[in-house]
């Protein structure tokens, strides 16, 4: 479809942008000057002339703006201009990649006038009738120039779509005024996160997405300097080049995020790669190319942003990719294959996901939010499955995942805490004559992984430069075997190596409790430590300090103590053993959660990280028991059993040991009778509850005959009485009964419930009248499927003959007598499982702004 017809202006503050760039002489032959390096000037768009040519390019509408001066004409000091020096970088950051694109090595800066405003320029034949209006403020003067706004924006008759890129988030310009006076339903605010950060609002970067949205949140709700922007009918923040927040009012505000899953904000960018200017510009042009087309589709300008979200992250990133082109004098710039979509893209629209940002105050509530538990439509318990099952990649296609070498975790508090480690060694490594060592501290029960994870992390940043050492303190008799180790440490520092040391059980006993700590005082804070008269300086190192005590940080200060009395006596000891001049010495620390339920009953991800920690032991040891279409060839039952055992006795060396200990040297599927006898599996189980997941379904089946039998004296009872017995009713209408019964633990899951056997009858818990709905609706759709596969349709009468029922109508149109029946049917599903020694387990915990609203 043609947008000719689709009149655009674009206008704003003017810079004109010089690059350059160094020429190396091709040859000693020549003029004096052409055997010396060569310095080549080409003059680029920037700002307003820049968002134009990106606008036409990717609308292909009429686009009305300013015109770019003829570069014999420019001079400097006149118009704003900067200047930036270019170099030819690796088109992807990868070691297979061979192309180069020039892209920027170094911004050096701006020019303006000596005294006034820089120059702007008049928009060429405005159109006051004009569709959409882009304005691009980069504070430079265009915001109170009114004499250069377009003439549709000063009109009060006129209704465009106004979409206004600002740089400086305030509300005290003219234009701002304007907008909101005369413009706010229909305008939509573009202002880039670090924008927002640059005037001391606090998001988050890096770390997780769910935790930059809900800094978000918080700031749009709580921060003066934001209450401008509240008032918004549309904002939008892009986050880097990966992501963006969509934040719109209507009465009810509304927080959308919107994020590429195997990325984080700014890791789309590496060093290696260099810089380039016109990043927000491009995804300003893909969001109008998609409102372009939602104006010729007649779509609500809701549903355009939406799509013009993820074109605009596209482009950005694309805008990125192409740089200046492999040839600054030859090839277009902007170019126009950043609006190309091709099969063959490093990145699809469908790449780019979306989730509703929870508003809660409540910070209880914002703990427990996880864009793995809203984006999948399934619960977490068959996720775990098919990770298992597939693979990570395959099972979380659409989820936040974060990789650091071979770590691979979906846990944000894992994501977070990792992210924060690497950017502190990043920074550290980075920085120059440092005289003492990084110092974090890991904190987890034994066998979670501690020392792994963080080795990864390291390993990922510079593993040529990182040599790792391993001392457990509980091991260590005298502080003279710790200055021993020092002596170590420093050896490699001296290689120019950067030792990352692993004291292990560091708040061991020694001298009384903590008494490691006051050893390591010195070394952390001045980067020395003594040996008799004699004091050595330690160099460059990271210490990573792995509690064998305390399972968390908060243990380790004692902040779970809940007895007064007892936490006051805690706390004086920990001052005594200089606990609190330990901690201060420290940049930072991570719990690791390994593979079982932490004390806190929000901890839901805990199947999720044992499924992916039994996917990364079964490719690495048995990798035979994995086909090539990267399936898994495992018994329902071991796997049940291996993912809801409620705790390995060892962490993470349980689940190695079990499969270790199974016979799958020449298995081609591991089976049951694989595993290791009873007593065997007794040193990391409770092996009777392990039994009893691992025959869950056979259990099941034996009491099928029993469930559709109370299932079917319950359902007479409702029709007011039994007209026969079970052993009289037909084999057909026994089977419908079965089949129900079958179908109950399907059910169940999708309010997130699960079955499970146990040894003695469990008390039963009513379900909510949320779940009532949902469970009948279910079970009435199950039926209503039944019936018509079997020949029946609707009609005014019922008739046997025909076939025809007049329920048999959509959920919405059942009357409600039919409806309450149905809620009775599912409501005794609980009392007859609890009969026949089953218990419904709930999969997920309930948050208090949840369960008010059940």
């Amino acid at each position: 479809m043609s947008n000719k017809n689709i009149k655009i202006v674009v206008t704003g503050d003017i810079c004109i942008n010089f690059v350059q760039r160094t020429i190396y002489p091709q040859s000693d032959k020549g003029l004096n000057w052409q055997t010396h390096l060569n310095m080549h000037i080409a003059v680029k768009p920037g700002e307003a002339l820049l968002l134009s040519k990106l606008v036409a390019l990717s609308t292909g509408a009429s686009v009305i703006s300013p015109r770019m001066p003829d570069s014999a004409l420019i001079k400097r000091g006149e118009f704003l201009s900067s200047t930036a020096e270019l170099e030819r970088f690796p088109i992807f950051d990868d070691e297979n990649s061979n192309g180069k694109v020039y892209r920027i090595k170094r911004l050096m800066g701006f020019t303006g006038p000596a005294s006034g405003k820089p120059r702007l320029l008049p928009i060429i034949n405005d159109d006051p009738n004009a569709d959409i209006i882009i304005l691009d403020d980069e504070n430079n003067g265009f915001n109170s120039s009114e004499e250069f706004w377009p003439i549709a924006l000063k009109s009060s008759q006129a209704v465009p779509i106004v979409l206004y890129k600002m740089n400086n988030p305030i509300d005290s310009s003219i234009l701002w005024k304007h907008l909101q006076k005369m413009h706010n339903e229909n305008t939509i605010v573009i202002i880039n996160v670090d924008d927002l950060r640059s005037k001391g609002v606090n998001i988050s970067k890096s770390l997780s997405w769910e935790r930059t949205a809900q800094d978000f949140v918080w700031q749009i709700n709580n921060n003066p300097n934001l209450a401008f922007l509240a008032n918004c009918h549309h904002l939008i923040v892009p986050l880097g080049l990966e992501g963006a927040i969509y934040y719109r009012t209507d009465g009810v505000p509304e927080v959308k995020l919107y994020f590429i899953p195997y990325e984080f904000e700014g890791g789309f960018i590496k060093e290696s790669q260099g810089k380039m200017y016109g990043l927000t510009s491009s995804f300003v042009a893909g969001l109008a190319s998609a409102i372009v087309s939602g104006i010729q589709e007649n779509e609500e300008l809701t549903e355009s942003i939406n799509s013009g979200i993820r074109q605009g992250t596209i482009s950005a990133q694309k805008c990125f990719i192409e740089g200046f082109g492999g040839d600054v004098s030859e090839s277009p710039f902007p170019s126009p294959a950043i609006f190309i979509e091709k099969e063959d893209d490093f990145i699809l629209r469908e790449n780019v996901q979306d989730v509703i940002v929870p508003s809660s105050p409540n910070p209880n509530c914002r703990a427990c939010w996880y864009i793995l538990k809203d984006k999948s439509s399934t619960n977490l318990e068959e996720i775990a499955y098919d990770i298992v099952k597939n693979g990570v990649k395959n099972a979380l296609k659409f989820i936040p995942i974060a990789q650091f070498g071979k770590l691979t975790t979906v846990d944000k508090a894992e994501i977070e805490s990792y992210r924060s480690i690497k950017n502190l060694m990043l920074e550290y490594i980075s920085t120059k004559n440092t005289v003492r060592p990084l110092c974090i501290a890991v904190f987890g029960t034994p066998g979670s992984g501690k020392s792994f994870g963080i080795l990864e992390v390291a390993n990922s940043i510079a593993s040529n430069i990182i040599t790792k050492l391993d001392f457990n303190l509980s091991q260590f008799s005298t502080p003279l075997d710790l200055v021993n180790a020092f002596h170590k440490v420093r050896d490699i520092a001296l290689q120019d190596k950067i030792p990352l040391v692993f004291f292990d059980e560091f708040d061991s006993f020694i001298e009384g409790k903590l008494g490691w700590l006051k050893y390591f005082l010195a070394p952390m804070q001045d980067g020395i430590f003594r040996e008799g008269d004699s004091i050595h300086p330690i160099g460059k190192a990271i210490f990573v300090f792995a509690g064998g005590t305390s399972s968390t940080f908060k243990g380790f200060c004692g902040e779970n103590i809940e007895n007064e009395k007892e936490q006051k006596q805690f706390l004086l000891e920990f001052k005594s053993a200089k606990g609190p001049d330990f901690i201060s010495r420290l940049r930072g620390y991570v719990n690791i959660l390994g593979p079982n339920q932490t004390d806190d009953k929000r901890d839901q991800l805990f199947i999720i990280r044992r499924a992916m920690l039994l996917r990364s032991l079964l490719e690495r040891k048995v990798p035979h028991l994995i086909n090539d279409k990267k399936e898994t060839q495992i018994d329902n039952g071991v796997l049940r059993a291996l993912l809801k055992i409620p705790r390995y006795k060892h962490e993470s060396r349980s689940m190695e040991a079990i499969l270790e200990m199974s016979m799958l040297t020449n298995a081609t599927k591991w089976e049951q009778s694989d595993l290791p006898s009873k007593e065997q599996l007794k040193l990391h189980v409770d092996e009777e509850q392990f039994l009893r997941h691992l025959m869950h379904d056979a259990f099941y089946s034996e009491k099928i005959e029993r469930l559709a039998m109370a299932i079917y004296e319950n359902s007479s009872k409702l029709d007011g009485n039994i007209k026969m017995t079970w052993q009289d009713l037909s084999e057909d209408f026994k089977k419908f009964n079965r089949n129900q019964a079958k179908d109950i633990p399907n059910a169940l899951l999708k309010i997130n419930y699960d079955v499970v056997s146990v040894k003695d009858k469990p008390t039963f818990n009513e379900f909510t009248i949320k779940e009532l709905e949902v469970l009948a609706e279910m079970e009435y759709t199950r039926l209503y499927h039944l019936k018509k596969r079997s020949g029946w349709k609707y009609g005014t009468v019922k008739d046997y003959t025909l076939k025809t029922d007049p329920t048999l109508v959509s959920w919405n149109k059942l009357i409600e007598d039919k409806k309450k029946k149905l809620y009775q049917v599912v409501k005794i599903w609980p009392e007859i499982l609890a009969q026949s020694n089953f218990k419904m387990e709930r999969l997920d915990y309930i948050c208090e702004c949840e369960s008010k609203n059940n």
